[in-house]
Protein backbone atom coordinates (compact mmCIF):
# COMPACT_ATOMS: atom_id res chain seq x y z
CA UNK A 1 0.00 0.00 0.00
CA UNK A 2 1.28 2.89 -1.19
CA UNK A 3 0.58 5.93 1.70
CA UNK A 4 0.68 9.41 0.93
CA UNK A 5 0.61 12.11 3.26
CA UNK A 6 0.70 16.40 2.42
CA UNK A 7 1.84 18.40 4.64
CA UNK A 8 2.03 22.07 4.84
CA UNK A 9 5.00 25.12 5.80
CA UNK A 10 3.38 27.39 8.60
CA UNK A 11 4.85 30.11 10.17
CA UNK A 12 5.44 29.56 13.96
CA UNK A 13 2.34 30.45 15.79
CA UNK A 14 4.34 32.24 18.10
CA UNK A 15 6.26 34.83 15.50
CA UNK A 16 5.73 38.00 14.68
CA UNK A 17 4.19 38.03 11.61
CA UNK A 18 4.46 41.25 8.81
CA UNK A 19 2.49 41.40 5.79
CA UNK A 20 3.76 42.75 2.40
CA UNK A 21 2.06 46.16 1.41
CA UNK A 22 2.78 45.46 -2.02
CA UNK A 23 1.04 41.98 -2.36
CA UNK A 24 -1.28 41.90 0.64
CA UNK A 25 0.39 38.39 1.13
CA UNK A 26 2.38 37.27 4.81
CA UNK A 27 5.51 37.88 4.27
CA UNK A 28 6.71 34.37 5.05
CA UNK A 29 10.42 34.17 4.05
CA UNK A 30 10.69 37.15 7.17
CA UNK A 31 9.37 34.53 10.00
CA UNK A 32 10.27 31.51 10.70
CA UNK A 33 8.28 27.95 9.88
CA UNK A 34 7.21 24.90 11.05
CA UNK A 35 5.39 21.86 10.51
CA UNK A 36 1.55 22.05 10.37
CA UNK A 37 1.24 21.10 14.08
CA UNK A 38 -2.18 19.14 12.57
CA UNK A 39 -0.16 17.32 10.19
CA UNK A 40 1.74 15.49 12.36
CA UNK A 41 -1.35 13.81 13.21
CA UNK A 42 -1.63 12.72 9.54
CA UNK A 43 2.32 11.35 9.64
CA UNK A 44 1.86 9.25 12.77
CA UNK A 45 -1.10 7.62 11.64
CA UNK A 46 0.17 7.09 8.43
CA UNK A 47 3.19 5.49 10.27
CA UNK A 48 0.99 3.33 12.41
CA UNK A 49 -1.34 2.23 9.39
CA UNK A 50 2.48 1.06 7.57
CA UNK A 51 3.11 -1.15 10.36
CA UNK A 52 0.05 -2.59 10.45
CA UNK A 53 -0.12 -3.17 6.83
CA UNK A 54 3.51 -4.82 6.71
CA UNK A 55 7.02 -4.54 4.44
CA UNK A 56 4.82 -4.13 1.16
CA UNK A 57 3.12 -0.54 2.56
CA UNK A 58 5.25 3.07 2.59
CA UNK A 59 5.16 5.83 3.55
CA UNK A 60 5.49 9.33 1.14
CA UNK A 61 5.84 12.82 2.03
CA UNK A 62 3.99 15.42 -0.08
CA UNK A 63 4.28 19.54 0.38
CA UNK A 64 4.07 22.33 -1.98
CA UNK A 65 6.71 25.15 -0.54
CA UNK A 66 9.28 26.98 -1.09
CA UNK A 67 12.67 25.24 -1.44
CA UNK A 68 13.30 26.49 2.78
CA UNK A 69 10.77 24.36 3.37
CA UNK A 70 12.82 20.98 2.93
CA UNK A 71 13.13 20.94 6.78
CA UNK A 72 9.76 20.48 7.98
CA UNK A 73 9.86 17.07 5.04
CA UNK A 74 13.47 16.07 6.96
CA UNK A 75 11.52 16.39 10.40
CA UNK A 76 8.42 13.96 8.78
CA UNK A 77 10.90 12.01 7.27
CA UNK A 78 12.88 11.65 10.90
CA UNK A 79 9.64 10.31 12.29
CA UNK A 80 9.40 7.38 9.90
CA UNK A 81 8.22 8.31 6.68
CA UNK A 82 9.92 6.68 3.71
CA UNK A 83 10.66 9.24 1.10
CA UNK A 84 8.86 12.36 -0.05
CA UNK A 85 8.34 14.59 -3.11
CA UNK A 86 8.41 18.39 -3.12
CA UNK A 87 6.81 20.88 -5.45
CA UNK A 88 8.63 24.25 -5.34
CA UNK A 89 7.93 27.30 -7.64
CA UNK A 90 7.62 31.17 -7.56
CA UNK A 91 4.54 31.12 -9.92
CA UNK A 92 2.54 28.96 -7.10
CA UNK A 93 2.58 32.24 -4.93
CA UNK A 94 -0.80 33.68 -4.20
CA UNK A 95 -2.25 30.33 -4.99
CA UNK A 96 -5.58 30.38 -2.94
CA UNK A 97 -7.59 27.16 -1.13
CA UNK A 98 -8.73 26.23 -4.68
CA UNK A 99 -5.57 26.40 -6.26
CA UNK A 100 -3.69 24.92 -3.91
CA UNK A 101 -6.00 22.15 -3.85
CA UNK A 102 -5.32 21.85 -7.39
CA UNK A 103 -2.26 21.67 -7.71
CA UNK A 104 -1.93 18.84 -4.63
CA UNK A 105 -4.36 16.94 -6.68
CA UNK A 106 -1.99 16.91 -9.57
CA UNK A 107 1.00 15.88 -7.67
CA UNK A 108 -0.91 13.33 -6.45
CA UNK A 109 -1.83 12.16 -9.88
CA UNK A 110 1.82 12.17 -10.83
CA UNK A 111 3.19 10.44 -7.77
CA UNK A 112 0.84 7.58 -7.50
CA UNK A 113 -1.05 6.70 -4.01
CA UNK A 114 -3.31 3.98 -2.87
CA UNK A 115 -4.32 6.01 0.54
CA UNK A 116 -3.95 9.88 1.27
CA UNK A 117 -3.72 10.99 4.86
CA UNK A 118 -3.75 15.09 5.34
CA UNK A 119 -4.05 17.07 8.35
CA UNK A 120 -7.97 18.49 9.40
CA UNK A 121 -6.68 21.98 8.45
CA UNK A 122 -3.75 24.52 8.70
CA UNK A 123 -2.74 26.98 11.48
CA UNK A 124 -2.34 29.67 9.19
CA UNK A 125 -5.96 29.03 7.31
CA UNK A 126 -8.11 26.92 10.07
CA UNK A 127 -10.53 26.41 6.93
CA UNK A 128 -10.52 22.55 6.21
CA UNK A 129 -11.48 23.23 3.06
CA UNK A 130 -7.77 22.07 1.37
CA UNK A 131 -8.64 17.85 1.76
CA UNK A 132 -12.21 17.35 0.03
CA UNK A 133 -11.06 19.77 -2.70
CA UNK A 134 -8.39 17.51 -3.05
CA UNK A 135 -10.62 13.94 -3.45
CA UNK A 136 -13.27 16.06 -6.06
CA UNK A 137 -10.69 16.68 -7.85
CA UNK A 138 -9.41 13.05 -7.88
CA UNK A 139 -12.73 11.80 -8.16
CA UNK A 140 -12.23 9.38 -4.71
CA UNK A 141 -13.70 9.79 -1.51
CA UNK A 142 -13.15 12.50 1.48
CA UNK A 143 -13.51 11.12 4.95
CA UNK A 144 -12.85 14.14 6.83
CA UNK A 145 -12.72 14.59 10.51
CA UNK A 146 -11.39 11.30 11.56
CA UNK A 147 -10.84 9.96 14.97
CA UNK A 148 -10.13 6.42 14.51
CA UNK A 149 -9.35 4.99 11.10
CA UNK A 150 -9.38 0.69 9.94
CA UNK A 151 -8.58 -0.59 7.12
CA UNK A 152 -9.68 -4.07 5.72
CA UNK A 153 -10.39 -5.66 2.51
CA UNK A 154 -9.63 -2.87 0.02
CA UNK A 155 -12.15 -0.44 2.62
CA UNK A 156 -11.27 2.14 5.15
CA UNK A 157 -13.51 2.76 7.79
CA UNK A 158 -13.39 5.63 10.02
CA UNK A 159 -15.10 7.15 13.46
CA UNK A 160 -16.13 10.41 12.33
CA UNK A 161 -15.66 13.30 15.42
CA UNK A 162 -18.60 15.54 15.37
CA UNK A 163 -20.14 18.21 17.99
CA UNK A 164 -22.65 15.91 18.71
CA UNK A 165 -20.40 12.81 19.19
CA UNK A 166 -18.93 10.58 16.27
CA UNK A 167 -20.17 8.88 12.85
CA UNK A 168 -18.82 5.87 11.82
CA UNK A 169 -18.22 5.94 7.73
CA UNK A 170 -16.43 3.87 5.20
CA UNK A 171 -15.32 4.17 1.60
CA UNK A 172 -13.24 1.77 -1.12
CA UNK A 173 -10.19 2.46 -1.80
CA UNK A 174 -7.94 4.53 -2.77
CA UNK A 175 -9.25 7.18 -0.67
CA UNK A 176 -8.33 10.13 1.43
CA UNK A 177 -8.68 11.07 4.87
CA UNK A 178 -7.99 13.95 6.84
CA UNK A 179 -7.51 13.57 10.90
CA UNK A 180 -8.32 15.19 14.35
CA UNK A 181 -6.03 15.91 16.77
CA UNK A 182 -7.66 13.41 19.02
CA UNK A 183 -6.94 10.51 16.49
CA UNK A 184 -2.81 9.40 18.52
CA UNK A 185 -0.18 11.02 19.83
CA UNK A 186 2.38 11.71 17.65
CA UNK A 187 6.23 10.16 17.92
CA UNK A 188 9.65 12.32 18.66
CA UNK A 189 11.56 11.72 15.47
CA UNK A 190 14.36 9.76 16.89
CA UNK A 191 18.08 10.63 17.01
CA UNK A 192 18.62 7.73 14.34
CA UNK A 193 15.61 8.89 12.49
CA UNK A 194 17.26 12.86 12.11
CA UNK A 195 20.08 11.32 10.71
CA UNK A 196 18.60 8.69 8.74
CA UNK A 197 16.52 11.62 7.10
CA UNK A 198 19.65 13.06 5.62
CA UNK A 199 20.01 10.29 3.37
CA UNK A 200 16.45 9.49 2.58
CA UNK A 201 14.94 10.56 -1.01
CA UNK A 202 13.18 13.95 -1.23
CA UNK A 203 11.92 13.95 -5.21
CA UNK A 204 12.04 17.68 -6.54
CA UNK A 205 8.59 17.96 -8.94
CA UNK A 206 8.40 20.91 -11.36
CA UNK A 207 4.73 22.27 -12.86
CA UNK A 208 5.64 20.90 -15.63
CA UNK A 209 6.11 16.95 -14.03
CA UNK A 210 2.82 17.66 -12.53
CA UNK A 211 0.78 18.80 -15.94
CA UNK A 212 0.02 21.87 -13.70
CA UNK A 213 -2.34 24.28 -16.26
CA UNK A 214 -0.82 28.39 -15.65
CA UNK A 215 -4.85 29.76 -15.61
CA UNK A 216 -5.47 27.24 -12.46
CA UNK A 217 -3.18 28.46 -10.00
CA UNK A 218 -0.61 31.53 -8.61
CA UNK A 219 -2.79 34.83 -9.04
CA UNK A 220 -4.01 33.97 -12.07
CA UNK A 221 -5.30 31.12 -11.53
CA UNK A 222 -7.21 32.10 -8.02
CA UNK A 223 -11.10 32.87 -7.16
CA UNK A 224 -10.34 34.76 -4.36
CA UNK A 225 -7.52 37.04 -3.04
CA UNK A 226 -7.03 40.13 -0.10
CA UNK A 227 -8.72 43.52 -0.94
CA UNK A 228 -6.71 45.07 1.96
CA UNK A 229 -5.52 44.48 5.64
CA UNK A 230 -5.50 46.70 8.67
CA UNK A 231 -2.61 45.55 11.32
CA UNK A 232 -4.16 45.09 14.91
CA UNK A 233 -3.76 48.28 17.45
CA UNK A 234 -1.08 47.86 20.04
CA UNK A 235 -3.18 46.50 23.44
CA UNK A 236 -2.80 48.95 26.41
CA UNK A 237 -1.76 48.32 29.53
CA UNK A 238 -4.64 47.59 31.84
CA UNK A 239 -5.71 49.33 34.70
CA UNK A 240 -5.38 47.52 38.08
CA UNK A 241 -7.48 48.15 41.43
CA UNK A 242 -6.37 47.64 44.62
CA UNK A 243 -8.10 48.23 47.50
CA UNK A 244 -7.75 46.50 50.95
CA UNK A 245 -11.57 46.56 51.64
CA UNK A 246 -13.62 44.27 49.21
CA UNK A 247 -16.10 46.13 48.99
CA UNK A 248 -14.31 48.87 48.29
CA UNK A 249 -12.56 47.22 45.47
CA UNK A 250 -16.06 46.30 44.09
CA UNK A 251 -17.09 50.03 44.39
CA UNK A 252 -14.42 51.23 42.22
CA UNK A 253 -14.92 48.57 39.88
CA UNK A 254 -18.16 49.15 39.01
CA UNK A 255 -17.45 53.04 38.85
CA UNK A 256 -14.48 51.85 36.41
CA UNK A 257 -17.10 49.97 34.03
CA UNK A 258 -19.33 52.93 34.47
CA UNK A 259 -16.85 55.36 33.05
CA UNK A 260 -16.17 53.16 30.16
CA UNK A 261 -20.12 52.80 29.69
CA UNK A 262 -19.88 49.03 29.89
CA UNK A 263 -22.43 49.26 32.59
Amino acid sequence: MKIVVTVKQVPDTNAEKAFDPATKRLNRSAIENVLNPFDEYAIEEALRIKEAAGADSTVTILTMAPQKGVDIVRKALGMGADNAAMLSDEAIGGSDTMATAYLISQALKHIGFDLILTGTQSTDAINSIVPAAVAEHLGIPALTYAKKVTIADGRVEIQRETDAGYQRVSAPLPALISVTKSINEPRYPTLKGIMGAKKKEIKALSLADIGADAARFGDAGSKTWVESFTPVSARGKGTVIQAQDPVEGAKQILEFLIAKKVV
